[in-house]
């Protein structure tokens, strides 16, 4: 085979030269030992892993009027009040209307230093005058716009570009970034999803406006475990730390209801108890019945009723079904499953459960109750809490004192205990 003649185009495409010798190193070479920043706020610590690590690029989504704002404020108030740099740039308030909220949250003494800019080339160039932050905070980075790329502020070119020259900044310099990004419809962060891979850590923070209650949960960590929580109550002067969360999705009843169960849900390592309520509506005509969830996914409802239709000989084909978890939680640990059945065949046969009792464990199709992670954890939330009945799998059979557990196979057995 004749060699080819090089030309202008294979010497400037061809890559194997040409460039800078990197140097390799062992895997076991020494390693400076992993630290972290603490925010001064111990839920938003929790969520992160155990704190802020300086260098790393932090990713927070919402929905407008969550609190992002206000948590990241908060937060970098704590880190400037204990001594650090704190860097907050505001892309979508003036100055006045940051410093607005600061004095309604008490905060207007905090040394943070604040700017209110879109470009990214006026925000590296000033912060290269002076030493690096321990914190950067950019609120929010759909507002951002770099002149090496045309486009307007938002698109997915500029979202893309903005983004990397800032976490370039903060990994060459040890600044700890925090990019507030906004959400879609679907609650997905928006813009390119190459902004996810390229942060080190994705956070949610979720809730519904018409409650109070806030949680801020971790979906990607590159520094620790996924799915851990910090919980928040939005108050008059900001957000608050909520240390016992299972408090406030539990109704606090004094007699026990038809149609409501209580399940220890697990958030990472922090287990939950949160209330599960049912309403099943008979119908009188020939109408289709609807089946309407808050807090949990409609398709598992609808496989967990026809288990219940098929197994154990139960008729929800005529009636309507309402399921929610209270307190705006969302639920997606499927140990939920038989927490969810036992409210709904407590709601249709109109006998309430027992009040101070837990349920958890997977349903499979075939109606059999399946053992579930970290049986112990949520057993001893429970007890803390003044709970004393437990039912779950059979095979997840555990001491805890203070606690009476009882294992089920499967779902007709549930039937004829809450029947009986």
């Amino acid at each position: 085979m004749e060699d080819v003649p090089e030309t202008k185009f294979a010497t400037k495409h061809d890559l194997s030269s040409g460039g800078r010798a990197i140097a390799f190193e062992a895997l076991d070479a020494p390693t400076q030992a992993l630290t972290r920043r603490k925010t001064g706020l111990e839920e938003f610590d929790r969520a992160l892993g155990g704190g802020i690590v300086p260098g790393s690029a932090i990713l927070m989504g919402g929905e407008p009027g969550i609190g992002k704002s206000t948590l990241l404020l908060q937060a970098a108030a704590a880190i400037a009040r204990a001594g650090n740099d704190a860097v907050y740039v505001s892309g979508e308030e003036a100055t006045g209307q940051v410093r607005m909220r600061a004095r309604r949250l008490g905060l207007a003494d905090a040394p943070i230093r604040l700017a209110a800019a879109t470009s990214v080339r006026d925000i590296l160039t000033s912060l290269a005058e002076g030493a690096p932050p321990a914190l950067l905070v950019i609120d929010s980075i759909q507002t951002m716009h770099s002149d090496m790329i045309e486009g307007a502020p938002g698109t997915v070119s500029q979202v893309r570009a903005s983004a990397f020259e800032l976490i370039r900044y903060a990994k060459e310099n040890g600044v700890a970034l925090v990019l507030v990004g906004h959400v879609t419809k679907d609650g997905n962060i928006a813009g390119p999803r190459v902004l996810e891979h390229m942060v080190d850590v994705v956070m949610s923070f979720e809730g519904e406006r018409s409650h109070q209650y806030r949680i801020l949960r971790a979906l990607k960590n590159r520094f620790g475990a996924v799915e851990e929580i910090g919980v928040f109550a939005m108050e008059g002067h900001g957000l608050a730390e909520v240390s016992n969360p299972s408090m406030l999705f539990l109704s606090g009843r004094e007699e026990p209801l038809a149609g409501s169960a209580v399940f220890p849900a697990l958030e990472g390592t922090r287990p939950v108890l949160v209330e599960i309520q049912a309403l099943i509506v008979r119908l009188q005509s020939g109408a289709t019945p609807r089946r309407a969830v808050v807090g949990w996914d409609n398709g598992r409802l609808a496989m967990l009723l026809a288990v219940l239709e098929s197994r154990c000989g139960l008729n929800f084909s005529s009636a309507e079904v309402y399921l929610n978890v209270a307190g705006g939680y969302r639920l997606a640990d499927p140990a939920a499953d038989l927490a969810v059945a036992a409210a709904l065949v407590s709601a249709l046969a109109d006998r309430a459960l027992p009040l101070h009792s837990i349920w958890f464990g997977e349903v499979s199709l075939s109606g059999e109750v399946r053992p579930v992670s970290h049986t112990g954890l949520r057993l001893k939330e429970a007890v803390k809490l003044g709970f004393s009945a437990a039912t779950g799998p059979a095979e997840a059979s555990q001491d805890t004192e203070g606690l009476t557990y009882s294992g089920l196979k499967g779902l007709p057995a549930l039937v004829d205990r809450v029947m009986a």
